[in-house]
C-alpha cells in the first residue's frame, strides 16, 4: 500500500493512542457503528487533508467502515503524530502521507499524492486541497461531488472563492456548525493552546499579562482559559462588536501597539496575516513570549523577525530565543505554527468527537445529495447539528426537558399575546 510515514515500527504505540481517543469519542462511535451496517460511502474515494492525530484516525476509521476508499495527508507540517500515522497504515490499511516536521515541498507533494487518488469527496482543514483542485488540478473538478471544511480559516478562503466566482464545487462548512465552532474552537482551542504554551515554556501563567489577538471563538476560549490560570488577559481586536463583547466579558481591550509594550505572553488567534509585524516585535519588552493558535503560520512575521535577529538559539523543543538589537530577547514558540498541535496534542478527543461527527455526516450528506447541490458554501443542516448535540448529551448521561404541545403551539402562533 502506498504511503509516506516516518517509521512503521511506531504503529503499536499509535494504535494505543487511537484506542484511548476512541474511548472518549462516543458520538463518532455511534456513527461508525451505523456506517458499518449501512455503508453509505460505499465506492466513494475520499481524500482528506487534516491534522494527523489520534482523533483524526478515528474519523478515518469511521469513514472506512462506511465503505469509503481513503487517502490522508497532514494539514500542518508540525501537527502529525508519527505513531498515529504508522498505525493508520499498518493496522488499518489507510494510505497516509504525513511526517512530523516535513518541509514545504514534502507538504505539497503529499497534497498532490492524495489528489492522485482522484477523490470524489475532499475533506479539508484550511482549504489547501480545494485550492489545489481549483488551480493546478482543474481537470479533476468534474469528478468531485463536493468537499467539507473544518476550520474558520478555510471557510474564509472558500467564501472568498465563492465571491470571486471561482468556486466550482459544493462545500460543507463544517466549522459553521454550532456543535463545531462553539465547542471545538472555544473549549478545544482554549485548553490545547494553554497546554501547548506550558509544554513549550513551563512558565507560570498566574500574574502574567497575556495578550490574545482576536476575539473570535478561538480567542474567546483562549482568553477564558488564560484567565482561569490567573493571567491578566488583554484583548486586541479590529471588530468593534467583538471588542465590545470582550469588554463586557471583563477583559481589558486596547490597540496592539499599546498591548505589546506590556505583554508577557502574546498569542495570535485571528485567521489573518501579519497581525504582528517586525515593528511590533521591536516594541515588545525583553523576555516576551510569542505564539500562534491561528491556522496558518502567517499571523506573525516570523521570517522577518529571523532576518532582524542578531542571534538565535533553540532552548527547548518548540522554544526559540531570538536576540534583537540592544540584546532584547523574544521567545518564539513553534516557529509561529499552531502551538496547540506543534507543542501539545491538539484538542481533546471529547470535543473532536462532535467536530468529526459533523465531518462524517457531511460526507454522507454530500453523497446523498450528489448532483443536487450547486457550487456554494453550505452549513451542515440544523437537524444534523441538533442530533449531534443530543447524542453528546446522551453519552454524558444528561437528560433535558421537552416542550409541551401547548408550549409548541404558543411558540408558533402570533395570536396569543400578553
Amino acid at each position: 500500500m502506498k504511503s509516506d510515514i516516518k517509521d512503521k515500527n511506531l504503529a503499536a504505540k499509535g494504535k494505543l493512542k487511537i484506542e484511548w481517543a476512541r474511548s472518549q469519542m462516543k458520538v463518532l462511535n455511534l456513527i461508525k457503528d451505523r456506517f458499518a451496517k449501512e455503508k453509505p460511502l460505499k465506492g466513494i474515494t475520499l481524500g482528506a487533508c487534516l491534522h494527523v492525530t489520534s482523533e483524526t484516525a478515528n474519523l478515518m476509521i469511521a469513514l472506512k467502515m462506511g465503505g469509503a476508499n481513503l487517502a490522508l495527508c497532514a494539514s500542518n507540517p508540525l501537527s502529525t503524530q508519527d505513531e498515529v500515522a504508522a498505525s493508520l497504515v499498518e493496522d488499518y490499511q489507510i494510505p497516509t502521507f504525513a511526517i512530523k516536521g516535513e518541509d514545504k515541498d514534502t507538504y505539497y507533494k503529499h497534497l498532490n499524492v492524495v489528489l492522485d487518488f482522484n477523490p470524489q469527496i475532499t475533506m479539508d482543514d484550511g482549504a489547501d486541497l480545494v485550492t489545489l483542485l481549483h488551480t493546478e488540478r482543474k481537470s479533476q473538478l468534474k469528478d468531485v461531488i463536493g468537499s467539507s471544511e473544518e476550520t474558520t480559516t478555510g471557510v474564509i478562503r472558500l467564501r472568498a472563492m465563492l465571491k470571486d466566482g471561482t468556486l466550482k464545487i459544493p462545500v460543507m462548512a463544517v466549522n459553521d456548525s454550532s456543535t463545531k465552532h462553539m465547542f471545538d474552537n472555544r473549549y478545544g482551542t482554549g485548553q490545547s493552546t494553554i497546554d501547548g504554551v506550558i509544554r513549550a515554556t513551563n512558565v507560570l501563567l498566574a500574574g502574567k499579562r497575556f495578550v490574545v489577538c482576536g476575539y473570535g471563538w478561538c480567542g474567546r476560549g483562549l482568553a477564558q482559559r488564560a484567565r482561569g490560570m490567573g493571567s491578566l488577559v488583554i484583548i486586541t481586536e479590529v471588530d468593534p462588536l467583538k471588542a465590545l463583547e470582550a469588554t463586557m466579558d471583563g477583559y481589558e481591550v486596547m490597540p496592539m501597539d499599546q498591548a505589546i509594550k506590556i505583554a508577557d505572553i502574546i498569542c495570535t488567534a485571528t485567521g489573518n496575516k501579519t497581525v504582528l509585524s517586525v515593528e511590533h516585535f521591536k516594541k515588545m519588552k525583553d523576555g516576551a513570549i510569542v505564539a500562534n493558535t491561528g491556522h496558518f503560520n502567517v499571523e506573525f512575521d516570523y521570517e522577518g523577525l529571523v532576518k532582524a535577529a542578531k542571534n538565535r538559539r533553540i532552548l527547548r523543543d518548540n522554544l526559540e530565543e531570538i536576540t534583537l538589537e540592544g540584546d532584547k530577547k523574544i521567545f518564539v514558540l513553534a516557529e509561529g505554527r499552531l502551538i496547540n498541535l506543534a507543542s501539545a496534542e491538539g484538542h481533546p478527543p471529547d470535543v473532536m468527537d462532535m467536530s468529526f461527527a459533523n465531518q462524517a455526516l457531511a460526507a454522507e450528506y454530500l453523497v446523498q445529495n450528489r448532483g443536487k447541490l450547486k457550487a456554494d458554501v453550505y452549513t451542515v443542516p440544523k437537524e444534523l447539528d441538533e442530533m449531534i448535540a443530543k447524542l453528546k448529551l446522551e453519552s454524558l448521561g444528561i437528560k433535558i426537558d421537552s416542550l409541551t404541545e401547548e408550549q409548541k403551539k404558543y411558540l408558533t402562533s402570533w395570536t396569543e399575546g400578553t
